[in-house]
């Protein structure tokens, strides 16, 4: 009886703070659902109305919705691949003992609290500026001409930009991960004549399978929204060359003032984030079962 009244009082306590978190979920994604059904255009406020379904059929038949879909896939799969990669290298030299250990790991992990309109802007104007920037120096330095990043190569530069910032965090987790490795297993390894490859590959790339599940989880659910590098460096252009879903969005509900559009796309953009998820996440579990 006593744990009845417990869980009761539990329940009657934490209530507000359930209910605060709802209306702060909900409410917000009532409105969008609600407007992407509207013709509702901030330049033309009292003349809209219910559409249906018509903003929906302008934003899937929108000439930039392809590209947009193309330029997020290929931005996530891009930073994926360059925070993988290079956190396990980063997480296996960082585990070696050398000297100054602490400040040397203190130096990688720093970028991820640098803001990412910040880091855009540091990118942008000390490395990728054509006139001034560090890169344009170097190629000067041998003779070549300088490269305009941004505008020659923008979905590539913009993929830069987010890895550097991402990549302290993949390194974390792996490294964590590693040092949980016995050591015993390396030693028994090496003693049966095992070289390094066979160690890494045979013990540990499995050992670090779940680090790296996990570290594709959170970095997709949050590179499927990717906007202020984009914004700061190359507003989604040249054209619709750097534009992924999230700014074309924007570039629709604020640009355009095209509210019901923006939220149309809005609704379509949570729709896709939710199957990635469910989809990752069918993977981790499947990961955390062998």
């Amino acid at each position: 009886m006593a744990t009845q009244h417990s869980r009761a009082a539990a329940r009657f306590m934490i209530s507000p703070a359930v209910i605060l978190l709802l209306g702060w979920m909900l409410i917000p994604l009532i409105m969008t659902l609600w407007f992407s059904f509207q013709r509702y255009n901030l330049l033309m406020p009292g003349q809209g109305g219910f559409v249906g379904w018509e903003n929906y059929y302008f934003f899937f038949t929108d000439p930039a919705f392809v590209s947009a879909i193309v330029n997020t896939l290929m931005l996530v799969l891009g930073v994926l691949i360059i925070t993988v990669v290079g956190g396990i290298l980063l997480a296996i030299l960082l585990d070696q003992p050398m000297w100054g250990q602490g400040i040397v790991r203190i130096l990688v992990i720093a970028p991820f609290f640098v803001m990412p309109t910040v880091s855009a802007l540091v990118w942008k104007n000390m490395f990728f500026n054509p006139v001034n920037g560090l890169f344009a120096h170097l190629f000067k330095a041998i003779g070549l001409q300088p490269f305009d990043f941004l505008a020659q190569a923008p979905l590539a530069s913009i993929i830069c930009i987010v890895a550097w910032g991402w990549l302290p965090f993949a390194t974390l987790i792996l490294l964590t991960a590693m040092q949980s490795l016995d050591s015993e297993q390396l030693e028994a390894a090496e003693m049966d004549g095992a070289s390094a490859l066979a160690k890494f590959f045979y013990i540990v790339l499995p050992h670090l399978s779940r680090a790296i599940t996990v570290v594709i989880l959170i970095q997709t659910i949050f590179l499927l929204s990717v906007f202020a590098e984009i914004l700061v460096t190359t507003s989604g252009g040249p054209g619709d060359a750097s534009t992924n879903l999230t700014y074309l969005i924007y570039k629709q509900s604020l640009l355009q003032y095209d509210v019901g559009l923006g939220s149309a796309g809005g609704v379509i953009a949570i729709i896709l984030a939710n199957i990635v998820a469910i989809f990752l996440m069918r993977m981790i579990g499947k990961n955390l079962d062998i």
